[in-house]
């Protein structure tokens, strides 16, 4: 009987240890930015990983030769400019998309999208030619966004396939489980909580009432648990006072994504993790659900589930957020040259 949920904390710990063996090609787009360098590092550190290429417009030539230096397994190469794009991306098996800029005190995540929105359309454009088959995951904000441009930008060059296409919501989920482990004095590794909806604010709707293993709230201490879920990425930014957003927790996550992403193109069964994706789960075109994943990317969408009323209340007020950042995504995939 599949478990619905994974153990949050077993894919990065599998990704890190020395038994499994495996090669998987994997190309970090922004990896000499803040995330994109501890994210290359977690990479590097996987026996799961026997490629893995560096782009960025700056910087990665030393990133590439700083990690080169570790004694694990993957080949390191480090890409710079469009013009070494191509070669990055070619034979690629996962793409990870950190690039762009970070949010700073006082920005929404829809404040990054001008520029972003720019970013990972020219990045998956170049994906959508030089490596279509590959597992894209975007990482850059506002994802509620991005992934549907990405979505847009596939279908114009005629290789859209929405089951390789993950918004990487992961860090809503490692976040969930690490602030109900701290009240509940419980080990975070063994808490798992789903994340589902998007990945702004009120759009991040964690289903407390779905936590392995089973924990209960008093009504008002549950409204400010989930206000810390969805405002969390406010806090690190807060805490940083200008000085970024989170990088080093979302370095964590977006491995741990990858690491089960890999585990599940190896043939590993029942690897389950949540992601904004293309879905006919609610009456908006993308949404974040748990999935679990086989070798060719989604392999069931597993729903939302049974869910309380105070859940219920928050998908539906998600709605309207959810379905303008989309179509907001959309306008701009078309418009763009």
């Amino acid at each position: 009987m599949l478990s619905r949920f994974a153990r949050p904390a077993a894919a990065l710990r599998r990704g890190l240890a020395t038994t499994a063996q495996n090669n998987a090609k994997v190309a970090v787009l922004g990896a000499s930015g803040g995330i994109g360098q501890p994210l290359s590092l977690l990479l590097k550190n996987s026996p799961l990983v026997s490629r893995l290429s560096l782009y960025d417009i700056a910087h990665t030539p030393g990133v590439a030769a700083d990690l080169s230096h570790i004694e694990t397994r993957a080949n390191v190469k480090g890409f710079l400019g469009p013009e070494q794009l191509p070669e990055c991306l070619k034979g690629c098996d996962v793409i990870v998309i950190p690039a762009g800029v970070p949010r700073k005190p006082g920005m929404t995540r829809d404040d990054l999208f001008n520029t972003n929105a720019s970013i990972v359309a020219t990045l998956t454009s170049a994906c959508a030619k030089h490596c279509p088959e590959a597992m894209i995951c975007v990482i850059s904000n506002p994802v509620n966004s991005t992934i549907p441009i990405t979505s847009e930008v596939f279908k114009k060059q005629g290789v859209y396939n929405p089951n390789r296409i993950f918004g990487v919501t992961t860090l809503d989920v490692v976040r969930a489980n690490a602030f109900v482990a701290e009240l509940k004095g419980l080990d975070p590794a063994r808490v798992s909580v789903p994340v589902i909806g998007g990945h702004a604010g009120k759009t991040i709707i964690p289903l407390i009432s779905q936590c392995t293993p089973k924990v209960d709230f008093p009504q008002d201490q549950l409204e400010k648990l989930t206000g810390r879920i969805q405002e969390a990425g406010t806090e690190v930014v807060k805490a940083k006072a200008g000085a970024g957003s989170a990088t080093l927790s979302m370095a964590y996550a977006g491995a741990r994504f990858v690491f089960s992403l890999v585990d599940a193109m190896n043939g590993k069964e029942g690897v389950i993790e949540c992601a904004f994706v293309r879905s006919e789960e609610t009456e908006s075109p993308y949404f974040s659900t748990p999935l679990l994943l086989g070798k060719n990317g989604i392999e069931k969408n597993l729903g939302i589930g049974k869910i309380s009323p105070f859940e219920e209340k928050m998908v539906a007020e998600a709605m309207s957020e959810l379905k303008a950042s989309i179509k907001k995504g959309e306008e701009f995939a078309k418009n763009f040259k």
